[in-house]
């Protein structure tokens, strides 16, 4: 059984989403991008987990809509603490096999905090303090350390985190199987780590709202004989049905190169090295992104790939790609929904029109311009410029980036894209 999964979003609950993130939203969109697993997001937040119980059923471990759509209980946690005299923060994604395991963690956390003010709810505690707690409660529970390379709240990250998952995790770290890549980073830059090897990698959207270019924009691939909670765990743990991800560039990251967002300086790593780590501008320390980070912590040379690693798809968003057909920047505007729309009634959804329509049948509903960028796409020929501190990077079309001029020493930022 194929699934295509994301596993982690955000409900209506967390700061900065959309409020229209409502169960019925999440499924049609779910469905419209081609994922057929999604996370429920914010489990721990009782107005959001009401809902959850009175709107779906639960099967094997999975929640089901009435009409049979796949949600697997899922939340985001952020631990902001110290450990190491050096102060730590970092995001947990959880996943539960169980209301009933869901209420004992939720009894937990309030123990420690509070769950109601956010659907991302913050702690005082060090990662491995929390992982032992939860494992208490139940070995189902599954730990991942979310967007591990993000510089703020990345496990990996170069603002606060640790130069392994084992000195964050210590002891408990043999409870960590999956590391989520995160928009920066996909599984090349990863595989340049012999200390990663031995996780499995997956890949998920952290939406904050429903819109197609957000939800399922990235993606965990599963080929599993039945789905059911166990199931997923055991791939995710074992590597036994796990088939890979879908990714974005990772220069569309928004933490993919280093700089200073408000001074709108974005640079490579080699040009930071060569400024030390200072913003040339303000004079303070730089926001270093995951490329420098990646290649500050790797023991191989980019381009390795180990022997088992499993095939990945690096895709920009269909919206993206008709924004950039088109030249209109608005992804929600009413050219782009037109022609987004019009795939999707033709080829049912996004995934199988990136990934598996054919040009001659997309130039019979748009243009050839739109039907080979979609090509391209696929083929990973669409170039990038880099994303950096919290600006997303943009598509390059014929040596002209899709949003402002590119961003370098002198020149004033981008604009973020979307809704994000």
């Amino acid at each position: 059984m194929k699934i295509l999964s994301d596993l982690h979003i955000h409900s209506r609950f967390s700061r900065a989403t959309s409020k229209a993130l409502t169960i019925p939203n999440l499924e049609k969109y779910a469905r419209i991008k081609g994922i057929n697993l999604l996370g429920t997001g914010d489990f721990l937040h009782p107005a959001w987990i009401a809902e959850l119980k009175e709107q779906l059923a639960e099967d094997s471990g999975i929640l089901k809509t009435e009409s049979g759509f796949n949600f697997i209980l899922q939340t985001e946690i952020s631990l902001m603490y110290s450990q190491d005299n050096r102060g730590r923060r970092v995001h947990l994604v959880l996943l539960a096999p169980s209301f009933e395991v869901v209420d004992q963690m939720i009894e937990y956390f309030k123990k420690i905090g509070r769950v109601d003010y956010d659907g991302r709810p913050i702690f005082g505690k060090p990662a491995f303090e929390v992982t032992e707690q939860l494992k208490a409660i139940s070995k189902d529970i599954e730990i991942i350390p979310a967007h591990i390379w993000t510089p703020w709240f990345g496990m990996l990250g170069s603002k606060s985190g640790f130069d392994s998952i084992e000195a964050g995790f210590r002891d408990q770290s043999k409870h960590i199987f999956a590391l989520e890549t995160g928009l920066s980073s996909d599984p090349a830059m990863n595989w340049r780590l012999s200390q990663l090897d031995k996780y499995t990698l997956v890949s998920s959207s952290d939406a904050h709202s429903f819109w197609p270019w957000r939800i399922g924009r990235e993606a965990t691939l599963f080929d599993i004989k039945e789905l059911s909670y166990k199931n997923i765990i055991h791939a995710i743990r074992t590597k036994e049905g796990y088939d890979g991800t879908i990714e974005v560039d990772p220069a569309y990251g928004r933490y993919h190169y280093d700089g200073h967002r408000n001074c709108g300086i974005r640079l490579s790593p080699e040009q930071t090295r060569k400024l030390k780590g200072i913003c040339p501008k303000c004079g303070k320390p730089l926001t270093v992104g995951v490329e420098f980070r990646v290649e500050q912590l790797a023991d191989r040379p980019e381009g390795y790939k180990p022997g088992d690693a499993k095939p990945y798809h690096k895709l920009l968003p269909l919206s993206e790609l008709i924004s950039t057909s088109v030249g209109i920047k608005q992804l929600y505007s009413k050219k782009i929904w037109e022609i987004y729309n019009k795939l999707i009634e033709e080829f049912g959804s996004e995934y199988n029109i990136l990934l598996k329509t054919p040009k001659d049948k997309l130039e019979k509903i748009v243009s050839s311009k739109l039907a080979e960028l979609i090509i391209q796409n696929r083929d990973g020929k669409i170039k990038v410029s880099p994303g950096y501190d919290g600006v997303y990077g943009s598509a390059i079309l014929n040596g002209k980036e899709k949003s402002e001029a590119a961003v370098d020493l002198h020149s004033s930022p981008q604009k973020s894209l979307g809704d994000f």
